[in-house]
């Protein structure tokens, strides 16, 4: 069982290492994403350095290797007490933020965030979700919204855990992935209090 959740979290680690808007970005501009914008390599600074087409590419596909991960993951899972999948799911958002391929500089890792905590609890995840769409709607602030769905998730989950039957480990997975979220957010959380934040629309 060591060896299979080795293998598990090792998989879920260069699945997540998987760099797609620095890959789309070597693709269309023959550029370096971290070297542009804020420097992030992730689907909101792809949407400042190259558009709205590029950056919803590079959302859409950090997403689905979250859910890859959790699924690879849960395929290999001996029980069901969730500690593969969720592993799994946590190696992947780890592979995004410190990437082997790429000198292990990576971005914030919202949208792998996005795919691993909507696969294993999804109806928090879609509850912190709705929620998180809306203060980006009113504010224009990205940061804000995955701040918020990061610390909501885990919360929901909690409160929700008895009535839909997720493994607890699931809820305590996505407790570290807010604090994660919250470190990698941290300067983006000073300009927020400091009102110096981008909005979408504006260049970094």
């Amino acid at each position: 069982m060591i060896i299979a959740l080795i293998f598990t979290v090792l998989i879920g680690y260069l699945l997540g290492s998987i760099s797609f808007s620095y890959i789309i970005a070597k693709k269309i501009k023959k550029v370096d994403i971290r070297q542009h914008g804020s420097g992030n390599a992730g689907a909101t600074n792809t949407l400042r350095v190259l558009g709205l087409g590029p950056a919803l590419s590079v959302l859409a596909l950090d997403v689905i290797k979250g859910i890859v991960a959790v699924w690879l993951g849960d395929m290999l899972a001996p029980d069901e007490t969730g500690i593969f999948p969720a592993l799994a799911g946590f190696a992947a958002i780890i592979g995004h933020n410190w990437p082997v391929y790429y000198g292990f500089r990576g971005g914030k890792g919202v949208a792998t965030t996005i795919g691993v905590l909507a696969t294993l609890v999804f109806f928090p995840a879609l509850y912190a979700g709705i929620i998180a769409i809306i203060s980006i709607v009113l504010t224009r602030y990205v940061s804000l919204g995955s701040i918020l769905f990061a610390i909501l998730t885990p919360i929901i989950a909690l409160i929700l855990l008895n009535y839909y039957g997720y493994p607890v480990i699931y809820a305590y997975l996505a407790f570290v992935v807010a604090l994660l979220s919250i470190w990698r957010h941290r300067t983006n959380i000073q300009r927020l209090l400091s009102g110096s934040e981008s909005k979408i629309g504006q260049k970094s």
